[in-house]
């Protein structure tokens, strides 16, 4: 039963073997890259290790009810066999969920790009100011994050950050965020006191590992550069920074974050395969390609998912027409309420054959 998440466990399992092999220990790329595979599938192993435990145990039981000789053995079997379906009947639904969850709950490290869009400076500080939401809810969730790049402006905000996070159901909680994101608010920047509308975008990508995306050396155009920030900050002397291109696919990725070279490159690689994986599932599926071209769009105010209003402390998310009163609270990490309420409605959507959120 389950092959899709029994095929999950034995990858699982093989990881597992890897994380002990002393070749794999001394390559620090891969034994990361091993890690993050499998804390993403630890979940999914765990609950269909027991789901097999139990299943053998019912069928040991069936079989003592069957041959039993005595009237004792056989009520002592079914009392057993009783509270083994208990446990059972919860667990078979939670796997089914997870079934219809597809990849997203064994997906544990992701990679989210934020970039400020219309409205100038302000866009910027609001691209900050949604990091330092998302950042929040991560530390909540006792996930990690890791900055890949970042590029800032003078006044403090952010004109683009790509981080990496990692975690148990990390992907599955955040696949949703990927959109327009439109703010109203009296900005810093603002002497007056009237309301602007800036907005940021979001895009969400699982992050691939070599199983998913294998890249080949002669489709990679590598370039390095000098290193460059605001008002002359953060300038090298060496040329650190990289720029990789994917030939077969144009995706390009600069990274500049690390004083060292060797290091821009790794890090180039990890966002550069989570494109391409995303790419190659958008290929696969046109609908969601559409839908997600239509979601994140470029920056405009037009095309947005999600409002935070500030004077009225609100938040609505346009998809699910969801409105929430405490935005305060959200912009410090409380998104549960936010992305649950996605999630659901997704689960919703897929069970009774509707169209995804992505």
């Amino acid at each position: 039963m389950f092959p899709t998440l029994q095929s999950k466990l034995q990858r699982y399992e093989e990881l597992e073997k890897q994380l002990q092999d002393a070749d794999v220990l001394a390559d620090t790329n891969r034994m990361l890259a091993c890690q993050r595979e499998h804390g993403g599938l630890g979940k999914v192993a765990r609950s269909v290790r027991e789901f097999n435990q139990l299943e053998a145990d019912l069928a040991s039981v069936q079989e003592m009810i069957e041959t039993a000789e005595d009237n004792e053995t056989r009520e002592y079997a079914q009392a057993e066999f009783k509270d083994l379906q208990a446990r059972f009947d919860p667990l078979r639904t939670e796997l089914e969920d997870m079934v219809t969850a597809g990849d997203s709950l064994t997906r544990g490290s992701l990679i989210m790009e934020i970039r400020a869009g219309t409205g100038g400076d302000e866009a910027s500080l609001f691209a900050r100011d949604l990091f330092e939401m998302y950042t929040r809810f991560v530390d909540k969730n006792g996930w990690k994050f890791e900055v890949l790049e970042l590029s800032a402006n003078e006044l403090g905000g952010m004109k683009e950050v790509v981080l990496s996070i990692t975690g148990e159901s990390a992907f599955h909680q955040l696949q949703f965020e990927s959109g327009g994101h439109r703010v109203q608010r009296v900005p810093e920047t603002e002497t007056q006191g009237r309301v602007h509308t800036s907005a940021a975008t979001v895009a969400v990508m699982p992050e691939a590992t070599d199983v998913d995306v294998e890249i080949r050396d002669e489709d990679l155009q590598i370039d390095t550069m000098r290193a460059g920030g605001p008002g002359g900050q953060k300038v090298n002397k060496t040329e650190s920074a990289v720029r990789i291109t994917h030939l077969p696919s144009g995706i390009v990725v600069r990274i500049q974050d690390e004083k060292s070279q060797h290091k821009n490159k790794a890090k180039a690689l990890r966002v550069l395969r989570s494109r391409l994986l995303e790419s190659r599932q958008e290929t696969l599926n046109k609908e969601r390609s559409e839908q997600r071209r239509t979601l994140i769009g470029s920056g405009d105010r037009s095309e947005r998912i999600r409002t935070y209003n500030f004077p009225q402390n609100r938040l609505t998310d346009h998809r699910i027409n969801l409105t929430i009163h405490k935005l305060d609270q959200i912009m410090q990490g409380d998104l549960e309420e936010v992305v649950g309420a996605l999630v659901q409605f997704d689960r919703e959507e897929r069970l009774r054959g509707g169209t995804s959120l992505l």
